[in-house]
């Protein structure tokens, strides 16, 4: 474990999770620091709608992506060794559900806070996350389960 934690990026050591409410905190800052506002009552209805409902779907995609990392008894952290390639469940459809779920989760939360800020971080996040967390967790699933991970790569993509 010590040999392969010099090859980690140093924010790796914050959970993902961590990731996306430390971002939305500092949108929230910012909103609280330099406004930006909706002017429309129906907008703003319709970004609390859309919001709740966001909401309820990402965190379904969260923690079903996570209770199924749960059922296989595998490892949901990025740098440690799987025990099992996740292929079922919302997995048929993306690579990273939990990612996805968060996601939709964030924005759902700005959507019913009416939140812009966050909103307008949430590119900056997706980069670290595509850029920096993904390649380790791809890097680490390919040097475990070999070619029945580069099919499952085949068939289903990174994202949606």
């Amino acid at each position: 474990m010590q040999r392969n934690s010099a090859r980690i990026h140093p924010l790796m050591n914050i959970p993902v999770p961590w990731v996306y409410m430390l971002t939305f905190l500092a949108g929230f800052g910012l909103q609280r620091l330099v406004p930006l506002t909706i002017g429309s009552a129906d907008v703003l209805r319709i970004m609390r709608i859309a919001g709740i409902g966001l909401t309820a779907a990402g965190a379904l995609l969260a923690f079903a992506g996570l209770g199924i990392f749960r059922v296989a008894r595998t490892t949901t952290v990025p740098f440690e060794r799987p025990s099992k390639l996740v292929t079922w469940g919302p997995y048929r459809f993306t690579r990273n559900p939990m990612y996805v779920g968060l996601a939709l989760t964030y924005i759902g939360v700005a959507g019913i806070q009416a939140q812009i800020w966050p909103v307008v971080l949430l590119p900056l996040l997706g980069l670290y996350i595509d850029r920096v967390v993904v390649p380790v967790e791809e890097a680490r699933l390919r040097e475990v389960f070999r070619e029945a991970y580069e099919q499952y790569c085949a068939r289903v993509r990174r994202w949606i």
